[in-house]
């Protein structure tokens, strides 16, 4: 046993002083099942916190000193037309802007078909909340018709009440010119057929059969008259259920009752952006529902229109093959884990010099010995069938910092007994410094990419304070016009592409953050499986159903095969174009509405990461639109509002004014919720303080980040709540 020494709130182990609450934990459940001692565990960590630290220090002071020295450089030409080559030339000699080097394909071996070949929807999941975990893991699989009826999908919102038949008939002729689209019939349609059989191998609709026979893969129920018909294209499935006495069932020709689509491929389990973890008692609460996904036996009970319902993960789905044989498919995504970044420390362990551990270098450790759990399985449901643990890294700066990733998991591997390269690397290119290095990024991880994936909220707030001294920003809606922009997505792509990312690793794109206007979804992300994109981050697992569609329209692969064909559309010169204001004509009212805008959706945000612990919210903006906030976007409007300030567009008593203006419309919107603490009239909760932080210190929070300021803020407050509670 490793030696402790122990308090009322922390233990020792080799020379950490670890929370009691997590080294229980770790020891009791993360490491019990794995047959690796606990010694040689802590020993291990250990040895990370104390070699890799003083290298994760040097990264961020490295981050400080070239944001110093631009900072420096915009301030000597503040009077001067921008100087783009001289711009350019200046980054290269500080070494902001790095050389780029040969071409190369990465190795990354072993990744999952979810990752390598098949284009699909991304859930994006707060870890510590079960419940929203297991719906992620479980989209998988997705009812189509759930999806048009419940949804704005067909242009209108569900009306209230009981089941309307009239908008279950639409619902069904949708789904009718689905299947017409993606699984043609010789000389009829699903809407019209009128009995399916399977009859020597092949699928027969009224005796006519599909175009594509090969798009026929299974079935469930007596082959004269299945009870579901299993169908793949593009690589995505789809299920055919047939109930001639479901209700919807008993009016369509064939008892077609429902259209199950193959979903959300993926999920990412997050760490980081939306949740609110700031000591040990928080991160146990999130290490422990990855441990119940590995070892697959989370559950959560709540109650539900009276009755108590128990949520668990859905076991693996089985068809009899065209051949007689049997398959099965996963029911479940594939999950990855995404770590926080290389800024953040957390109270849950010190080292021995009493300074709080690197977040980052605990979350490698403990997700990845987590994941050991679903790697030792020979039977049963399974995450990785290849034998593979993913993570995505966020937040980045620069193949340096992504080159010390690569040996923190290195270092791990070792510690923990698994092959070099088990862990699978997923790169944000959301930070500016990895955005124009992006190629020597994958190079410095070419053995274990997996992933890279573009992040407009980030990628934005991190322009706006790397360029906070060349002037004041346009506003938001023009920075999404900007050339940059489009730049920073194509090259996303062209260089993934270049690297061999296509058929091994993922190239993704962000968040459709208006979770409830599905047909706007419908209609506008089809562009991300255009552009090249094999995966695309929704919000919900009904949005990764509807966002399924647009796999089945566009082959995703022979777009990327098309793409690599005509080299790079864009280059870094387009990359470092800063979307400063070109010239200034904005009205009063013009500067008071964005400036209103960006501080009511701080604040939305804000008061209930801090209040009540939420890292991602559904906040209504200033028209009563639910948007989803994560850091990303409060990070993006607090960054703004600081850019103005700081350049005189509007002065610190015009925004204090918003901000107990819009606090108000904030607590309008919350009059609801029974756990909402109202900010006005008094202005003087923690919440509001923290708001006013983000906003006031913007200019000097460390790469804008807002981490700093709610972690501090939370903790403040925990800190009140438990001396009440004393």
């Amino acid at each position: 046993m490793p030696s402790s020494q122990s308090t009322p709130e922390r233990v020792l182990r080799n020379d950490l002083k670890i929370s009691a609450e997590l080294a229980s934990f770790i020891e009791t459940e993360a490491l019990a099942g794995t047959d690796i001692d606990p010694d040689r565990f802590w020993a291990g960590l250990s040895a990370l916190v104390h070699d890799f630290g003083p290298r994760n220090t040097a990264l961020l002071e490295k981050r400080a000193e070239l944001q110093a020295a631009i900072d420096t450089w915009h301030k000597d030409r503040r009077d001067r037309p921008h100087d783009r080559a001289a711009y350019k030339s200046f980054l290269s000699e500080i070494g902001y802007l790095l050389p780029e080097g040969d071409n190369f394909t990465i190795d990354t071996a072993d990744t999952d078909p979810e990752i390598a070949s098949v284009a699909g929807p991304q859930l994006v999941v707060p870890s510590t909340n079960a419940r929203f975990v297991l719906n992620a893991a479980n989209a998988r699989w997705g009812s189509l018709y759930d999806g048009f009826y419940g949804t704005d999908a067909m242009g209108s919102a569900p009306p209230p009440g009981g089941f309307d038949t009239g908008r279950g008939a639409r619902v069904v002729a949708r789904a009718s010119v689905f299947l017409d689209e993606a699984f043609p019939l010789r000389g009829t349609s699903h809407g019209k057929a009128a009995q399916y059989a399977v009859r020597d191998g092949r699928l027969e609709a009224d005796g006519s059969g599909l175009i594509d026979p090969e798009k026929f893969v299974g079935y469930r129920g007596p082959a004269d008259a299945p009870t579901t018909i299993l169908l793949r294209n593009n690589g995505l499935h789809v299920e055919m259920h047939f109930d001639r006495t479901h209700v919807i069932g008993r009016e369509t020709p064939s008892g077609l009752a429902d259209v199950i689509m193959e979903s959300a491929m993926s999920a990412i389990v997050d760490c980081e952006d939306s949740v609110a973890c700031v000591d040990a008692e928080d991160k146990v609460v999130a290490y422990r529902n990855w441990l119940g996904l590995m070892k697959g036996d989370l559950t959560e009970s709540f109650e539900k229109g009276g009755q108590t319902v128990t949520r668990a993960l859905h076991p693996d789905r089985s068809y009899t093959a065209p051949d007689g044989s049997e398959i099965t498919l996963k029911g479940r995504a594939l999950l990855l884990i995404r770590n926080v970044g290389h800024l953040m420390t957390n109270p849950a362990i010190l080292d021995r010099n009493g300074n709080e551990a690197f977040e980052g270098l605990l979350d490698a450790m403990i997700t990845t010995l987590i994941a050991i759990h679903d790697l030792n399985k020979t039977t049963g449901p399974r995450n990785s069938l290849t034998g593979s643990v993913y993570v995505v890294k966020p937040k980045m700066h620069g193949p340096e910092e992504v080159a010390f990733a690569d040996d923190i998991f290195a270092h791990v591997e070792t510690v923990l007994g698994l092959p070099p390269h088990t862990v699978k690397l997923g790169i944000m290119d959301e930070e500016r410094r990895t955005s124009v290095n992006l190629k020597e990024c994958i190079r410095a991880a070419r053995h274990r990419v997996c992933f890279i994936n573009t992040g407009f909220l980030d990628r934005t707030g991190d322009e706006i304070h790397t360029s906070m001294e060349a002037g004041p920003f346009s506003r938001k809606d023009f920075i999404k016009r900007k050339g940059w922009i489009t730049a920073y997505e194509d090259q996303n792509v062209d260089i993934g592409l270049e690297c061999g990312l296509s058929g091994k690793a993922q190239i993704g794109k962000g968040m459709w953050a208006i979770p409830d206007r599905m047909a706007a979804m419908i209609e506008a992300k089809i562009e991300h499986p255009k552009a090249g994109a094999n995966c695309a981050w929704v919000p919900s697992p009904t949005a990764a159903t509807l966002h399924a569609l647009h796999y089945h329209k566009v082959d995703v692969f022979a777009v990327q095969a098309a793409l690599a064909k005509s080299g790079r559309r864009a280059h870094v010169e387009a990359l470092l174009d800063i979307p400063v204001a070109e010239y200034r004509k904005w009205t009063e009212d013009q500067i008071m509405r964005e400036v209103e805008n960006n501080a009511q959706g701080i604040l939305g945000y804000v008061v209930r990461w801090i209040d009540q612990g939420v890292g991602c919210s559904k906040v209504p903006d200033v028209n009563d639109v639910g948007l989803m906030e994560d850091r990303a976007t409060c990070r993006i409007s607090a960054q703004h509002i600081a850019n103005w300030l700081h350049h005189g567009v509007i002065n610190r008593d015009q925004v204090m004014a918003i901000m107990r203006r819009m606090a108000e419309v904030v607590d309008r919107q919350n009059a609801s919720d029974p756990g909402y603490r109202p900010i006005a009239p008094g202005f003087d909760g923690i919440a509001f303080q923290a708001a006013c932080d983000l906003v006031l210190n913007g200019t000097k929070d460390p790469s804008g980040y807002t981490e700093p300021t709610l972690h501090a803020r939370r903790l403040e407050l925990k800190k009140a709540m438990q001396n009440a509670d004393a």
